[in-house]
This record gives structure tokens, sequence and C-alpha cells, in this order.
């Protein structure tokens, strides 16, 4: 995948095609991007499970918190990932970790490494990186 630019229909059926996400670098601070971004998620219906090791236990937005994505009990359909780029390799590595394996993982707006990508969607995972969801839904879905 050409991760400078995707096509609309890629982005829209990740989007439809959704249920379940796990947000991971979930803030309780409601200033926060990933606050923002999970109440818009779930205001459109989608599960949206906030991962944080430091809240884990707590509830953001009414969604109790794990600490990692291991702890979550359920299939999860894409990982939204709120952490520096830099990050990602080791989310990448969490993900490939669980079973069954999430379809997507979204990096947030300025989340982006290639190689992490890579290894990913070598694993057969949709990867999208440096969009936002709660930006593509309106444009895409409305």
């Amino acid at each position: 995948m050409n991760h400078d630019s995707y096509p609309d229909y890629y982005l829209a059926d990740i989007l439809r095609a959704t249920k379940v996400i796990a947000l991971v670098g979930a803030s309780p601070n409601p200033e926060r991007p990933s606050q923002r971004v999970m109440a818009f998620l779930l205001r459109k219906g989608y599960r949206v499970i906030p991962v944080n090791p430091g809240q884990a236990g707590k509830e953001i937005l009414g969604q109790r918190v794990v600490g990692r994505l291991a702890d979550i009990e359920e299939p999860i359909d894409m990982v939204d990932v709120f952490r520096a780029a830099n990050a990602l390799p080791a989310v990448v590595d969490e993900v490939l970790t669980l079973s069954p394996l999430p379809k997507v993982i979204w990096g947030q707006l300025s989340v982006r490494h290639d190689e992490a990508a890579a290894k990913a969607e070598a694993a057969g995972i949709k990867v999208v990186m440096d969009r936002c969801p709660a930006i593509e839904y309106p444009r895409l879905i409305g």
C-alpha cells in the first residue's frame, strides 16, 4: 500500500466494516485529541475500548480502560494509535501477538512508521497512517 495517499474507497470500506476499536493512548483529559476522537467514534456507534496502562481499571467516557491490547477479551477490528510515531513498531509487535488479529491498524495524524506498517501488512493487516477517522468518517460516510 502506498501510504502517501489512500483511495477513498479503501478508507470508507475500513470505516464501514469496523465495529470494535481499541484506542491505544486514550486519555482521560477531555482536551486531548484522543478523547475527542473517542467520543466521536462512540457517537457513530463504534464500540471503543480505551488502552492506557496508567488508567487501567478506570473509565474514559464510560468505557473501562485496559492496560494493554492483550487484556481485551473480544476480537478487535481496528487498533487506532494515539502514540508517537516511534512507538508504532512496539504497537505492531503487540498487535501481532493477538488472536484473532485485528483487520486494521490506524495511525493518527503524524503517526507514520513505514517499516512497522510493512511488518503489519506482511501479516495481512491493513494499515492507515497519518489520518484521523473522525476527519475521514464525515468526509466519506456522512
